[in-house]
């Protein structure tokens, strides 16, 4: 068993090594790149910390497992604990930042609004943020969130391809950020036009900012609002609750390599022990050629 517990411990980090080469790869091709947008450059460094960082432990897991290398297998213990409390700690921020949040339902709207007064905490702190809120909504211009929503139809009258009506999109299922980022806000009264081309009433509410805020821009639109960001709240909200979920099995399976790394540990530290053990008792048997 102690024997064996070397050998998955260093074909578990080869596997993990040959992974963190194309996660190194992605975050050096991004920052390579001479037209990267901000959006590509703000996800370069995590990609090669990441990459660095899988890469190293994996290295010192197989080569202290391999060579039964006990001051290595001891770094590699000592890393991999670091990130199993960093893992764990991760799941707790992630519960605790994203447990207030909701959409607010509206009558005869099947797609739901978000304020950002019902968010509260770090993360809305965070996102509300000048500097970190033009990186975000660099990248949702960058990945055209709003492009994807236009839909057409074809009218039973004429039978023509034609842009679904006001009515219709009433009835859409929209995402958070698509609720938030592309369409102004239903309390302000707009006329739809189309999904990202709105005009004004004489009814537009000037109490909420968002609705002076609100562009036919296909540049601009609603990023800049208030909803835009309680929209991406929203969705964080949302992923980092599956993504916790991942991380729990995660941590799961490292406690468990955790644990195989220490019998690892221990078969080495009991192998380098016994051989000096083994070594003086032969030189101590070994018959003298001079004995009579």
């Amino acid at each position: 068993m102690l024997k064996g517990s070397n050998g998955l411990i260093g074909i578990v980090n080869f596997v993990t090594f040959l992974i963190s080469i194309p996660i190194l790869g992605g975050g050096i091709w991004l920052s390579s790149r001479a037209n990267s947008t901000e959006c590509l450059r703000f996800l370069q460094w995590p990609l090669i910390i990441i990459g660095v960082t899988v890469m190293v432990i994996s290295l010192m897991g197989f080569a202290g497992a391999c060579y039964k290398l006990t001051w290595l297998m001891w770094l590699y213990l000592f890393a991999m604990f670091f990130v199993v409390a960093a893992l764990l700690g991760f799941i707790v921020f992630a519960f605790a930042v994203t447990d207030r949040g909701h959409g607010e339902v509206v009558v005869s709207r099947k797609f739901l609004e978000y304020q950002l007064s019902d968010y509260s905490g770090w993360l809305k702190e965070r996102v509300s943020d000048p500097q970190y809120w033009s990186k975000i909504s660099s990248c949702l211009r960058d990945a055209k969130v709003c492009k994807g929503m236009a839909r057409y139809v074809r009218d039973p009258a004429t039978g023509m391809i034609v842009q679904e009506s006001s009515d219709m999109f009433s009835q859409r299922d929209l995402s958070p950020i698509e609720s938030g980022c592309c369409k102004p806000p239903t309390s302000c009264g707009f006329v739809y036009r189309n999904e990202t081309y709105w005009d004004q009433s004489s009814t537009m509410m000037l109490g909420d900012p968002d609705c002076t805020r609100w562009s036919n821009d296909q540049q601009q639109l609603c990023y800049q609002c208030d909803s835009c960001k309680a929209g991406v709240l929203a969705s964080i909200r949302h992923s980092w609750r599956k993504v916790s979920v991942i991380n729990i099995i995660m941590l799961i399976i490292l406690v468990i390599f955790y644990v195989v790394g220490c019998a690892a540990f221990r078969n080495n530290r009991r192998i380098d022990n016994s051989e000096p053990y083994s070594e003086s008792r032969m030189t101590k048997t070994r018959p003298s050629r001079f004995q009579f």
